[in-house]
C-alpha cells in the first residue's frame, strides 16, 4: 500500500498548484495527511459520508471525495472550500491518489511474484498466468544478481540500489531476506556476460559511494525462460558463498567462474574430512608454518618452476628444494610432481570449504 510520505508528497504538491488546502482521512475519519492544521471536526462528517452512497458530497464548508482500491473505499479526500472549481480539483486529486494505488498495488504484486519465483513456491501453470496478468514478458532473457553489503543494518541497501538502477521497468529488484538483494536484470543474449560484469561494476561503485563498505555481487546464468529464473537465484548464490570461501579478493563472482570450487562446495563435509585423514592423517595442510606455506603459494603461483619461485622468494635454490624435501617427508606428497601438487592444492581448497562450513553452522 502507499506510505503516508509518499501521500503526504502528493498531496503537498498538488496544494501548491491548486492553493487549496487538502486532507486524506482513513474510512473511520482518522487523519493520515494533510497540507494544514485548519480543517477542524472533519472526523465525524468523514465517517457519516464514508457510508453514504455518494462519491462526492459538500457538507458544512468542505468538498468529501471518496477514493477507492478496485470495488472497495480505501480514502477519503477532503478539500477546504465548496463550489465548481473545489470541486473539479477534488475530483482531479482523487483520480491522482486512485491511480497511485494502483500502480503502487500492481508493484507490490510483481514484487510478490518475483520473489515467489525466486524461492520456487510457486507451479508452473501459476507462473506463466501470474506474468502474464502481470503484463511479465515470460521468454526474455534474464540474470539474476545478489548484492550483498556488511553494512546492511546501517543502511537500506534495497533502497539504495532501487533507487539508482531501478528506473528500467523490464528489471526487478527485491529482497527474500535481510541481509542480500537481488536484481533480476534482463540482458540482450546469452553471451552477456560483460553487460552483466558492467552493471555489477556500477552497483557497486554506486553502493560504495554512498559509503557502504564489504559490498560484494555475485550472478548466475543467463536464462531464456521465466520458470528457469529460480535456477539463476541458486547459482548466484552459490556464486557469493564459494566466493566468500575461495575468491576472497573478489568483489564480483560469476558462477561461471567457479572452477573446481564448485565442485568443492558441493561435497559432504564427513566426506571432505575422511579424504583430508587419508591424505595427511591427522594434520591439516594449513597446519604448517608461514614460511612453508608461503613457499607453497609461490611455488603453484608459478607452475611448479623452482628457478622462478626461489627467485621471487629471494632465497637460493637449494633452500627452495630443502623446504621441499622437508614438505615431503612430513606430507609424502612432493609438490615438484603434478599429481601430488593436485591433490595438495585441493586439499587446501577442501579446508577453506571445511572452517567456512564449520564457521556458518
Amino acid at each position: 500500500m502507499i506510505s503516508n510520505q509518499i501521500l503526504q508528497g502528493t498531496i503537498d504538491g498538488l496544494k501548491a498548484i491548486s492553493r487549496v488546502e487538502l486532507c486524506i482521512v482513513d474510512t473511520e475519519g482518522r487523519e493520515m495527511v494533510s497540507t494544514t492544521q485548519g480543517l477542524n471536526n472533519v472526523s465525524g462528517q468523514a465517517r457519516e459520508f464514508a457510508k453514504s452512497p455518494a462519491d462526492s458530497q459538500e457538507i458544512q464548508g468542505y468538498s468529501y471525495f471518496k477514493i477507492y482500491d478496485d470495488s472497495s473505499l480505501e480514502y477519503i479526500l477532503i478539500a477546504a472550500g465548496t463550489g465548481e472549481d473545489v470541486y473539479m480539483i477534488g475530483k482531479m486529486v482523487a483520480f491522482q491518489i486512485q491511480n497511485l494505488i494502483v500502480a503502487y498495488k500492481e508493484r507490490f504484486d510483481k514484487d510478490n511474484f518475483i520473489k515467489n519465483l525466486l524461492l520456487d513456491n510457486l507451479l508452473l501453470v501459476d507462473i506463466y498466468s501470474r506474468a502474464k496478468k502481470l503484463h511479465i514478458a515470460p521468454d526474455a532473457k534474464r540474470v539474476v544478481m545478489i548484492v550483498e553489503s556488511d553494512d546492511h543494518k546501517d543502511f537500506n541497501v534495497l533502497e539504495s540500489v532501487r533507487t539508482h538502477f531501478g528506473s528500467n521497468s523490464s528489471d526487478f529488484i527485491t529482497a527474500v531476506d535481510e541481509n542480500d538483494v537481488i536484481v533480476v536484470k534482463e540482458v540482450e543474449d546469452f553471451e552477456s556476460t560483460r553487460e552483466v560484469e558492467k552493471a555489477a561494476a556500477t552497483i557497486l561503485a554506486k553502493l560504495k559511494d554512498e559509503g557502504m563498505t564489504d559490498v560484494h555481487v555475485a550472478y548466475g546464468s543467463a536464462v531464456g525462460e521465466i520458470k528457469e529464473v529460480s535456477r539463476s537465484y541458486k547459482e548466484a548464490k552459490m556464486a557469493m558463498d564459494v566466493g566468500k570461501i575461495f575468491f576472497t579478493e573478489r568483489e564480483i563472482v560469476a558462477y561461471s567462474e567457479l572452477g573446481i570450487g564448485r565442485l568443492i562446495y558441493q561435497l559432504p563435509v564427513p566426506l571432505c574430512k575422511m579424504f583430508i585423514k587419508e591424505i595427511f592423517g591427522g594434520k591439516s595442510p594449513d597446519e604448517f608454518d608461514e614460511e612453508t606455506l608461503v613457499t607453497i603459494m609461490r611455488f603453484f603461483e608459478n607452475s611448479l618452476n623452482v628457478s622462478e619461485t626461489s627467485r621471487q622468494l629471494y632465497i637460493h635454490r637449494n633452500t627452495l628444494v630443502y623446504r621441499l624435501d622437508k614438505l615431503q617427508k612430513s606430507t609424502g606428497l612432493d609438490l615438484r610432481i603434478f599429481e601430488d601438487a593436485i591433490t595438495f592444492k585441493i586439499a587446501l581448497m577442501v579446508v577453506k570449504y571445511m572452517k567456512y562450513m564449520e564457521k556458518d553452522n
